[in-house]
């Protein structure tokens, strides 16, 4: 049997738009570049970014309630940036990378390693759209 070569992985193009919601979310997330940049390799289970587990493994910023945790990643999977892991049970307690996610950490990896600071103007915009969400209106 033959092989075929195989061609490079294509890059999905997405719009501004996209992109620039995306990395307000993750700026505006508790969560710190650890975690995405573990996410680039292996999903990771919820428990693990509850209470001072999270914190002290450099996941998020300060401890969090396993509801604010699993609230702030369910922000992140109707952004576009993550999604949770299915099995042959269902939908699981972990998270991974989508596409977009992966490629706003690999850009950032690729700078500094670091989330951008969220600015006062883009916390107010980011709480404003999750609201908006929450009601079914699309901003």
């Amino acid at each position: 049997m033959a092989s075929t070569p195989s061609s490079p992985p294509q890059t999905i193009e997405y719009s501004e738009r996209s992109l620039t919601r995306a990395k307000r979310s993750l700026s505006c997330s508790p969560f710190k570049f650890a975690l995405f940049a573990a996410m680039l390799t292996r999903s990771i289970p919820l428990a693990d970014l509850v209470g001072t587990q999270g914190s002290e493994a450099q996941y998020t910023q300060h401890p969090l309630a396993e509801l604010a945790a699993e609230n702030a990643l369910l922000w992140l999977i109707q952004v576009g940036v993550l999604r949770r892991e299915v099995d042959g049970q269902g939908i699981t307690d972990r998270f991974r990378l989508t596409p977009l996610g992966r490629q706003i950490i690999q850009q950032w990896q690729a700078q500094n390693q670091q989330i951008p600071p969220a600015s006062w103007r883009d916390r107010i915009y980011n709480t404003l759209t999750r609201w908006l969400a929450f009601w079914g209106i699309k901003p």
